[in-house]
């Protein structure tokens, strides 16, 4: 969508800041022509067990879940990008900013407060088809940035989102290369720490197959018992694959670098290492049967004794049985050896779903009516209470000393 700025949002961008800001343009958008507007919405309301409000089921140690029906807080994301000058060389200097807006179920909407928070996720400035860099950009501030995530479990497996500067795309001998220098990954970081994320991509590997490299290095911060650390990251994309896409990606990283993606603890010396599998597959066989799978392997090997390996499996699919009405089903499972024995978890999920943009699996927006039921064994369930107390899986959570328990509810999921 392209709109421009009115008299009237322009005195309400002038009166504004952050979020609220953003949610005042959204109000005068029917008006616009030129400024770009997109945005992510999902909201509904759950039960568990018919007692109270959803209670969601992640395993501990798990670093992600899978999603359909397993989502407990209201969340939007509301983006605004503007082109500001267009260069006689082409080259084109833009603005983005994006709102971003949480609520967990079960308490008032009002995105602020122990329950919710409203924060500006994105701001930053681009200056893109630059020609000296082969049409390559430069950009500085706050923004995501080349974000490789599974969309059933939400699991941003190589990020390098953050509040820093970098060159993108620089384009030689058919290569492209990036650099960046961030110093905070999110607004959840309290400390600054400097890191450098160097990536080459465009290896061309066979028909619709190309090759990715990444490298974040992590400097040594100057607060005490604190290490450097890195990791690498190499990647290779299938297109057209099944209607679909496929992605495998190795990491390893040692240090502060076993956050994979993300700067990690930096009390942690070089002897501590995680290694990650990653596998995902996106298909749409027909224009009616469409969905997801993936498999991701992770080993931490700490000196400390703290060892973990995770394993998490599953996929989402849908079948349209008219233009606007699909049967959308999930199953996961995960699973982690720690020392304190062997946890695991399974879910699925069954979900009537209207779609009115279309039969397809990516169609959005969605309205669903969702079951989803989920079992666990007690070592799950120890180190739940241990660590998450009042989770779904604690013996002081929804479902008391039950090792299994079910939501249902509804929602609705959009992105333009």
């Amino acid at each position: 969508m392209t709109i421009s700025l009115t008299p009237q949002s322009s005195r309400i961008a002038r009166g504004a800041r952050g979020a609220p800001y953003l949610l005042a343009l959204a109000l005068v958008l029917p008006q616009a022509q030129a400024l770009e507007f997109s945005g992510y919405v999902r909201s509904g309301a759950g039960s568990a067990d018919g007692n109270g409000s959803q209670s969601c089921f992640q395993l501990p140690g798990a670093q992600s879940k899978y999603r359909l029906g397993n989502e407990c807080e209201h969340y939007i994301e509301l983006d605004l990008r503007q082109d500001l000058l267009t260069l006689d060389d082409g080259s084109v200097l833009s603005v983005e900013g994006m709102a971003q807006l949480y609520n967990e179920y079960g308490h008032t909407p009002e995105f602020t407060g122990e329950y919710g928070f409203a924060r500006m996720n994105q701001m930053y400035a681009e200056w893109s088809k630059v020609p000296a860099l082969n049409g390559g950009s430069l950009w500085a501030g706050r923004r995501f940035y080349k974000r490789n995530d599974i969309h059933i479990s939400d699991f941003y497996y190589w990020n390098q989102s953050a509040t820093g500067a970098g060159i993108e795309n620089y384009e030689l001998g058919g290569l492209k290369y990036s650099y960046a220098f961030s110093r905070k990954d999110s607004y959840f970081q309290e400390p600054y720490i400097n890191r450098h994320d160097f990536n080459v991509a465009g290896f061309k590997t066979n028909p619709g197959g190309e090759l990715e490299f990444g490298l974040s290095y992590i400097d040594k911060p100057d607060s005490t018992d604190a290490n450097s650390g890195w990791a690498l990251t190499a990647q290779h994309v299938q297109s057209d694959f099944l209607g679909g896409k496929n992605k495998f990606a190795l990491q390893y990283g040692r240090g502060p670098g076993t956050g994979l993606g993300y700067t990690g603890d930096v009390s942690l010396d070089r002897d501590n290492k995680s290694y990650r599998l990653v596998e995902f597959f996106d298909w749409q066989i027909t224009p009616r049967l469409g969905g997801q799978v993936q498999f991701v392997y992770q080993k931490d090997v700490r000196p400390d004794g703290s060892d973990q390996d995770w394993l998490s499996v599953g996929g989402r699919t849908s079948y349209a049985f008219t233009e606007q009405f699909k049967l959308v089903g999930e199953v996961g499972h995960d699973q982690v050896d720690a020392v304190d024995g062997t946890r695991k978890l399974s879910k699925f999920t069954v979900a009537p779903t209207w779609s009115p943009a279309g039969p397809g699996f990516w169609a959005r927006p969605e309205v669903r009516l969702y079951y989803t039921y989920a079992s666990w064994n007690a070592a799950a369930q120890r180190a739940a209470s241990a660590l998450a107390a009042g989770s779904a899986l604690s013996d002081s959570g929804a479902f008391d000393n039950a090792r299994h328990g079910s939501n249902f509810g509804v929602q609705v999921e959009y992105w333009w």
